[in-house]
């Protein structure tokens, strides 16, 4: 009998440290696969350089989406392990505001979870992100750019 998926999600204010929620317990995976999400340096003609990104989110909300969202990983890809953590409040540029870190006993899977995990969080998580600029702030409208239907 195998033992039970362990899931993790987390929120952080501020940026990630990747080290420590990238870990994963030593359980006989054969496949780990790490997705790392960071604010990229971005230049907009009208608003200058970007500064930071600002998370909002209804945590409760969120926590509970993402642990289902894990759970059908789990189901659809036979992953055995599943961390999530997403920054909440600042995050300057070049650092992270996401990880997901999925073990499975294949890398497809592995691959395939993360991959499932991300594009899903994006899609349905209530978490919102406010662009900073030099010269002021917006709301990002969050763009999708795969097909979730083909996974």
């Amino acid at each position: 009998m195998e033992d039970k998926p362990l899931i993790s999600v987390q929120f952080v204010d501020g940026e990630i440290d990747v080290y420590k929620y990238s870990q994963m317990k030593a359980i006989g995976c054969g496949g780990e696969c790490v997705f790392i999400g960071k604010t990229r340096p971005e230049h907009d003609k009208q608003h200058g350089d970007l500064v930071e990104l600002s998370y909002d989110c209804y945590e409760s909300m969120a926590e509970t989406q993402l642990e289902k969202l894990a759970e059908e990983a789990v189901a659809r890809f036979s992953v055995r392990t599943i961390n999530i953590c997403h920054s909440t409040g600042s995050v300057p540029v070049g650092s992270a505001s996401v990880v997901i870190a999925v073990a499975s006993n294949h890398r497809d899977d592995a691959f395939l979870a993360c991959r499932f995990l991300i594009d899903l969080l994006k899609l349905q998580v209530p978490i919102w992100k406010q662009e900073i600029w030099e010269d002021g702030t917006r709301w990002s409208d969050g763009k999708l750019l795969v097909n979730i239907e083909n996974q």
